[in-house]
């Protein structure tokens, strides 16, 4: 929890975010994932400063715990001096405790947004999905519980300006709107009409921008001028010299097929997963993992 320090901003998580969504894409499965196409609505998280402390967090926590449909899972939620914004025990459950930064008893707005996180945990911990390391497995949280409806509250704490600074989450802002337009893109969401903090909606844009990017690179129709030309000349150089091969500055690669055309790999915009296609001009993909139909120029 940043608060009053410096916030990390960009995108330097990118890659794993984007390992985070193909992983919930293959542990749960495109039909479960269409089932949380509603979000948490601002109403049913809302604290207001006359709420009682302990019966409003444990509101909030029952909300999210319905949310992320753990039914038999009760949250007991308390309150004490810490570094981080929040912590919850995983045990066997189907109590689970989770304690929260003493920051929050006065700062009771984000309480939701603390909540959202800790009870993906336990979401997460049920289902058996992890990350190795604490870094990568607190950034899966973050992008699982906001690809999952809740993470918006995540971004609308936070707040910055010239005398002060608060942050929830280990994404920087434009990380969780780079997530937050994905899933925008998915349900047809405007997640923008929640955010009550000015810098969360600037947030917001600068990462649907970069969410943009990855449907109008090569291979895709939407792919722009420049892109395809550079396309077009590795294409040329993969079919004369014969080699496949990845490089870090374009997101596909080619293969050659002894057995047939040259074929291209490339990321499905939507779940990260790698597709594969023959060479061959206009092509139309559909991702066998989230189910999206792609239009190539190949």
């Amino acid at each position: 929890m940043a608060n009053g320090g410096p916030v990390e901003h960009g995108f330097p998580h990118l890659q794993t975010v984007r390992e985070a969504v193909t992983a919930l894409y293959k542990r749960l499965s495109y039909d479960t994932i269409q089932t949380f196409s509603v979000s948490v609505a601002p109403a049913d998280v809302a604290f207001c400063d006359t709420d009682d402390l302990y019966l409003g967090a444990q509101r909030v926590a029952r909300e999210l715990v319905r949310h992320y449909r753990l039914p038999d899972a009760r949250l007991i939620v308390s309150f004490r001096e810490m570094t981080h914004a929040a912590n919850v025990e995983l045990a066997a459950g189907p109590e689970y405790f989770v304690e929260l930064n003493d920051r929050f008893r006065t700062h009771r707005r984000d309480i939701g947004a603390a909540l959202a996180h800790e009870v993906m945990h336990v979401y997460l911990h049920r289902l058996g999905l992890s990350f190795p390391g604490t870094r990568d497995n607190e950034i899966l949280t973050d992008t699982a519980a906001t690809y999952l409806g809740a993470g918006w509250l995540l971004l609308d704490a936070y707040r910055e300006d010239s005398a002060s600074s608060q942050k929830l989450g280990y994404l920087t802002p434009e990380e969780f709107g780079y997530v937050l337009a994905k899933r925008a893109v998915l349900f047809g969401e405007d997640p923008s009409v929640w955010f009550t903090s000015p810098q969360a909606y600037s947030a917001y844009v600068r990462g649907r921008a970069r969410a943009r990017r990855d449907e109008e690179q090569p291979p895709l129709t939407a792919a722009g001028w420049a892109g395809r030309r550079r396309y077009a000349r590795d294409r040329r150089h993969a079919q004369d010299r014969h080699e496949s091969g990845a490089r870090a500055d374009v997101p596909y690669s080619f293969t050659p097929d002894a057995r047939g055309p040259l074929r291209v790999s490339f990321p499905c915009p939507t779940c990260h997963q790698r597709i594969r296609v023959p060479v061959r001009g206009r092509v139309r993909a559909r991702c066998g993992l989230c189910r999206t139909v792609l239009e190539c120029d190949t």
